[in-house]
């Protein structure tokens, strides 16, 4: 019975040995279990400062930490602050070394130690967990993402009537277009940022630069990061599976999608864009350099964005030069304006210049820049990088090489000067860039389309008429630098204007030079013989030059076209003439000149000659122009005046009127384009029996005549007649004898010149010019009426009439 009391007695104290065994093993051990739970929270501060860094960095590029990272971060914070407390604690134990000593030190020690282990076991575990794959989250976007802005000179206009259209429920697209360099994406970047101050109601604006080398995928890859779409939903997927993704979340939302630098079409169903209707009020706006491309994407407005005004580009150009510059000398305000000038109003051109002026503060700076702008623009730093290669994709962008080859060429007129269109495309065709084409017409017409798509690129800009268009100078100087000239000293083209030929001798280290342009009422004389072998066009248009040196075209023997037309001095061609074999286009209109030699029958592969208001010639020799067997063009309209004297010379083919020459022209097989004036009634009568002659007519002239009757025959064989004049003539009525209903024998007939006709009193015969666009009368002191009344009461004939010019009429009712 004792035993049975002594063995739980016993079992508890060995138990209870054991126990304090444990305890006081474990405070010997506290020393070490210190030491461990201070390495242990240095490590975690150290995982805790790494985790820091990585939130950091990811909130630097807009993302947020992830919850569960913020609040292990702050479960350290806590923890430090207990560990801290507890090492504290222990330092100030005066009992931390005692294993025996009295029961409360020892079981403080006890509870101490124990503290200390579960803090190392809390710390390990916060060290574990703090390893994270990722420790931030994308920000959720708002609305619209406010974009960096360049200055906005100039465009509070086209801003303003932007935003009209976005207020306007009806419009739907929006298209900004205008040449490289000029505003547009600038315009754009200041209607997506006034999004975060004007509440239109859209729950999203995307942007999307789409360039020349995106496509439909580019740009709904762009869409689906402005979506916040995680990228396993979209990424290799298939262009149709993002269309639909693209779909069904732009659907219920009242977006604005901002297309920036299209160059063709985007096909915005292809892409996933809902249907624009009048439920969602969503709305496209694009930038292009093509005017056509509004069209392609059916905008409802469009806007083009236009060169700065002078004040305006001066004002953006100070801002870049800054004010400080500026200050430093009384004279750099006037050099600035003039170097602002030169950029003419693009801003691209204007910052860049600017920039590269700012801190500049010698007037002999600006001196050199203005020349350099006016001679070589690539010289100016930033130029060549920074405006021409930008403007050079517009240049790349054209459909062939043709419409580059057409581009090119316009640079071989001065800078700032309108281009007459029918003047170009003579030009364009006498250099064989349309040869393709066997009829002249059809040419012009194929010529017509590339001025078209030109101008759609905004590389041609209209000129002060429907009759003409102008190339910007900062574009000119990027196709004279496409050309060669800019880019190695070649200098395929060589164009100068407004100065004196001696001031250009540089011509005779050109050798690989290709065409030569001499324009400008200031070139007086040639005394320098540029030696130019490999010369294929020369013009010296609008000069003051009376005469050329005598041996000045043996030294370009290939020439193929020489034109010297508007030189209202030039009295006698180059001797030598006949020794260009080569020569295909002659182009002498407006000039004095009295004589054509008889030399020019060498030229046998002539296939233009132009002698349009050669009011003084005289004299064209008898099978001069038979001898031109491949000749296409010929015109002599205004020529050879009627009070002309027409020398009695006997082999001269204008000693009896047009006759002779008609029947020149007749034998001719490759002829398909005349103008001509006729002033005789047997040279009417010539013309009017030559059907070969009647369907090349595109210009013909009536001086003089007391009579004018025409058959309906006749007018139909002028299916190309497009300008038709009469002048100084004493006739009544202009007759068309005709059984037909009048539906319109004159096919092509555009533009209608009377002048000084007193006698004459209607224009009836309209009646078969149903495509007539200009009528100008002047000097008609007895018309009574245009068309008698009666005879077409609906005035339909005059359905494409754009201009209507009525000069000195005073009968007119």
């Amino acid at each position: 019975m004792t035993m049975d009391f002594v063995n739980p007695i016993l079992e508890i104290l060995i138990r209870l040995w054991d126990c304090i065994t444990k305890d006081v093993n474990s405070i010997r051990n506290f020393e070490a279990s210190l030491k461990d739970l201070e390495n242990a929270l240095d490590q975690l501060k150290n995982v805790s400062e790494d985790v820091k860094r990585r939130v950091e960095l990811e909130e630097e590029r807009q993302m947020a930490c992830k919850k569960q990272v913020d609040s292990w971060l702050k479960r350290v914070e806590v923890i430090d602050k207990e560990v801290k407390n507890v090492l504290e604690k222990a330092n100030q134990n005066p009992h931390r070394s005692c294993c025996f000593g009295c029961s409360n030190s020892c079981w403080s020690s006890y509870k101490l130690v124990e503290k200390v282990e579960k803090k190392l076991k809390a710390v390990e575990e916060l060290k574990t967990q703090g390893s994270f794959d990722s420790v931030a989250d994308i920000l959720p976007r708002g609305a619209v993402d406010e974009r960096p802005l360049e200055d906005t000179v100039g465009l509070n206009l086209a801003f303003e009537e932007v935003q009209r259209w976005f207020e306007d429920s009806q419009v739907k697209v929006i298209g900004i277009y205008g040449m490289g360099g000029v505003g547009k994406t600038t315009l754009l970047k200041k209607v997506n940022n006034q999004f975060l101050k004007t509440d239109y109601g859209f729950d999203l604006v995307i942007w999307v630069v789409v360039s020349k080398q995106s496509n439909v995928e580019t740009v709904q890859e762009a869409i689906c990061e402005k979506l916040k779409l995680p990228e396993s939903t979209w990424k290799n997927k298939s262009e149709d599976e993002k269309a639909v993704q693209i779909f069904r979340i732009l659907r219920p939302k009242k977006f604005v999608l901002m297309l920036d630098d299209i160059w063709k079409r985007v096909d915005l169903v292809k892409v996933g864009v809902p249907t624009l209707d009048d439920q969602r009020m969503s709305k496209v706006v694009f930038t292009t350099r093509y005017e056509d491309v509004c069209g392609y994407m059916e905008a409802d407005k469009k806007i083009k964005i236009e060169c700065l005004p002078r004040e305006d580009a001066f004002t953006l150009f100070r801002k870049k030069v800054g004010m400080s510059t500026l200050n430093a000398h009384p004279s750099l305000t006037n050099l600035a304006e003039v170097v602002a000038e030169e950029c003419k109003g693009l801003p691209l051109a204007l910052i860049t210049v600017g920039r590269s002026m700012a801190n500049k503060k010698d007037p002999r700076d600006w001196d050199r820049a203005i020349k350099r702008l006016r001679k070589d623009p690539s010289k100016i730093m930033g130029m060549d990088e920074e405006v021409f290669h930008i403007l050079k994709f517009s240049y790349d962008s054209l459909n062939g090489d043709l419409v580059k080859s057409c581009f090119i060429y316009c640079c071989i007129y001065p800078e700032d000067h309108d281009i007459l269109i029918e003047d170009l495309l003579e030009l364009w065709i006498g250099e064989g860039l349309l040869d393709e084409f066997d009829d002249i017409h059809e040419a012009r017409d194929e010529g017509r389309e590339i001025i078209g798509c030109i101008k759609a690129a905004s590389l041609l800009e209209n000129g002060k008429s429907e009759e003409y268009v102008k190339m910007h100078d900062v574009i000119r100087d990027m196709a004279l630098w496409i050309s060669g000239g800019f880019i190695a000293k070649t200098n395929r083209y060589l164009v100068l204007n407004h100065v004196g030929f001696v001031e250009v001798d540089l011509v005779t280290s050109r050798m690989k030079t290709e065409r030569i342009s001499l324009w400008g009422r200031s070139i007086n004389s040639i005394t320098e013989i540029p030696s130019c072998p490999n010369v294929l066009t020369f013009l010296a248009r609008n000069t003051t030059i009376r005469t050329f040196p005598s041996d000045f075209l043996q030294f370009m023997p290939v020439m193929r076209v020489l034109d010297l037309s508007f030189n209202f001095h030039l009295a006698e061609l180059p001797s030598g003439i006949g020794k260009l074999v080569e020569l295909e286009f002659l182009n002498l209109s407006n000039t004095r000149i009295r004589e054509l030699p008889a030399e020019l029958k060498n030229l046998t592969k002539m296939k233009y000659l132009l002698l349009n208001a050669t009011y003084r010639l005289e004299v064209i020799p008898r099978q001069v122009i038979s001898s031109f067997s491949f000749l296409r063009v010929f015109k002599i309209c205004g020529g050879s005046d009627s009070t002309s004297s027409n020398k009695p010379v006997e082999n001269n083919v204008l000693s009896s009127g047009r006759i002779h020459l008609l029947e020149e022209l007749e034998s001719l097989g490759h002829i398909n384009d005349i103008s001509i004036t006729i002033s005789d009634a047997n040279s009417v009568q010539k013309l009017l029996y030559s059907r070969k002659i009647l369907n090349c007519l595109s210009s013909l002239c009536f001086e003089g005549l007391t009579s004018l009757e025409l058959s309906s025959s006749s007018v139909e064989r002028m299916r190309h007649l497009e300008r038709l004049d009469i002048y100084y003539c004493e006739l009544q009525h202009m007759i068309i004898h005709s059984d037909y209903y009048p539906g319109g024998y004159f096919h092509n007939l555009r533009n209608v010149y009377i002048a000084y006709c007193d006698n004459l009193l209607d224009m009836t015969w309209l009646i078969y010019a149903p495509t007539l666009e200009l009528l100008d009368i002047a000097h008609c002191a007895s018309m009574v009426e245009i068309v008698v009344a009666g005879v077409e009461p609906d005035l339909s004939i005059f359905r494409r009439l754009k201009i209507l010019r009525l000069i000195n009429v005073p009968s007119l009712t």
